[in-house]
């Protein structure tokens, strides 16, 4: 009667041991990697020239601040806006939003990053986000941001010249 008891007392605990090795992932095994999205949202940005066609800054329709000017996102990581006689200079970058802190719902999304190193008086300073990337196309690319300070939504949207 103890043998059986000792082997049953080690069974239970070889199966206890064996369960808190295994994985409690619930998806495919595969981590969240966003590589290859990050890797080709980055190709589509590099190819040509972009124009903004939609800036809405919590309610305000303020696109025509940026009538005129062509955008350049360069392999280098620079963000260039040029209207033919002014031109502004900034980085942009396609990162793996890993983490909760944003407003988004998903912990695996992508952020498209823009920033012009310009006063908080200049237009430009509105585009300088980490926007969460709504659609890419060949010709479209779609971003929105939730502020956490006040609550308002902001869309920025460029089509391909």
């Amino acid at each position: 009667m103890k043998k059986a008891f000792n082997l049953g007392f080690l069974l239970m605990l070889s199966f206890s041991l064996m369960s808190s090795m295994c994985s409690s992932d619930d998806d495919d095994g595969s981590p969240n990697d966003n590589s290859q999205q990050i890797a080709q949202v980055q190709n589509t940005a590099q190819l040509g020239t972009w124009r903004i066609t939609n800036f809405n800054d919590s309610g305000q329709n303020e696109t025509s601040d940026f009538t005129g000017y062509d955008f350049s996102f360069n392999s280098d990581g620079s963000l260039t806006a040029t209207n033919g006689s002014d031109t502004l200079t900034g980085t942009w970058s396609v990162t793996d939003d890993s983490n909760s802190s944003d407003d988004s719902s998903s912990d695996d999304d992508i952020d498209f990053n823009i920033f012009f190193p310009v006063p908080d008086t200049n237009n430009f300073e509105d585009l300088n986000d980490d926007w969460d990337i709504v659609m890419t196309s060949a010709t479209r690319i779609e971003l929105i941001d939730i502020s956490g300070g006040n609550g308002g939504t902001d869309m920025l949207t460029f089509e391909k010249n």
